[in-house]
């Protein structure tokens, strides 16, 4: 997303109203920041889509700051482990939260996340990447017609990489909200294993993040049905949309973003934010980032607030439709 385009002007509003565009902003930062290392606390394990983006928005952000951005996995909750120790941090800059969309569902998935979402601050959008469906080459679900016409007949299994993800609460939507048919989710503990339990035969399908699956749909071992974002992925650009597909507006993503404690100063969200988005305008980052499948985002600190709250309130929806909980 460019600087300054966002969702419209009512989220930009509900988005000051929950609290997301801190109080803070107009506290005082110290003259320079940061004058020390800045650990980025990835809320999920090494490898998945936050860390793959800490990494390398962070390698050009140690050059952009001339202070090392450490990265610190911090998984565990669903990645609500990374925001509560984020949470509790003291608020100098030192400690920045980076995680996925698993912010915004997380608050509607269960009563005590260990935090609440406005002890955190959004200071920059970093990157997005669509989830995509994979079946086994060998499927006789050629496209997505045909597999919902197969689910109709008999019952398919899906799996993701656990309940709650932004893959799974996809899949759910798009087989019991739109296309109404019976879907059997089937949760791992990541997406490698999902892919390995299609690729072996033990699953028609799996939802995943595109970065997880990119390889094997290119040694021709999966085939991606559709993507889930607005328009194709430059990654995978022979997998059409679900909204080519017949499923129109359909547009969900796994995002990445940067988060600091509310009460981090104004001035210093600002500098983040400014920071991340030079980062993401250099090319050797901007092609690292698309080499594994992610899109660059970027804009400003309002637009990172308005979007954190309207996919909030979007994923608060589809949890309550399908009636999934962790509690």
């Amino acid at each position: 997303m460019p600087r300054g385009e966002g969702p419209g002007r009512r989220v930009l509003l509900a988005a000051a109203g929950a609290g997301l565009v801190p109080a803070a902003a107009r506290a005082q930062a110290p003259a320079a920041w940061p004058d020390r290392p800045v650990r980025l606390a990835v809320a999920f394990a090494p490898a998945g889509p936050a860390d793959l983006v800490a990494r390398i928005v962070g390698d050009r952000l140690s050059q952009i700051w001339g202070q090392a951005a450490v990265i610190e996995n911090r998984a565990g909750a669903g990645g609500n482990i990374g925001a509560q120790l984020v949470a509790r941090a003291r608020p100098d800059g030192a400690t920045a939260l980076v995680t996925t969309s698993a912010f915004a569902v997380n608050p509607s998935l269960t009563r005590n996340a260990g935090y609440r979402p406005e002890e955190l601050a959004p200071a920059a959008l970093m990157a997005s990447t669509p989830n995509i469906l994979v079946v086994r080459a060998d499927s006789p679900a050629a496209d997505v017609a045909a597999l919902v016409a197969l689910a109709r007949r008999q019952p398919v299994n899906f799996g993701t990489a656990g309940v709650g993800t932004t893959p799974h609460l996809s899949a759910e939507r798009l087989f019991r909200l739109l296309a109404r048919v019976d879907a059997q989710h089937v949760p791992f503990t990541g997406a490698g294993p999902a892919l390995t339990a299609v690729l072996g035969g033990q699953l028609e399908l799996a939802s995943v993040a595109l970065p997880a699956a990119m390889e094997m749909v290119r040694q021709g071992g999966v085939r991606g049905l559709a993507v889930t974002g607005a328009r194709r992925s430059a990654a995978l650009p022979e997998v059409p949309t679900l909204e080519e597909r017949g499923f129109p507006g359909f547009d969900d993503v796994t995002w990445t973003a940067m988060f600091f404690p509310a009460a981090t100063p104004g001035a210093i969200l600002a500098k983040a934010n400014a920071d991340v988005d030079l980062a993401l305008a250099d090319p050797e980052t901007r092609r690292r980032l698309e080499a594994v499948g992610f899109d660059p985002m970027g804009g400003s600190l309002e637009a990172a607030a308005a979007y954190v709250a309207n996919e909030t309130r979007r994923w608060a929806e589809v949890v309550r439709a399908i009636g999934v909980t962790l509690d």
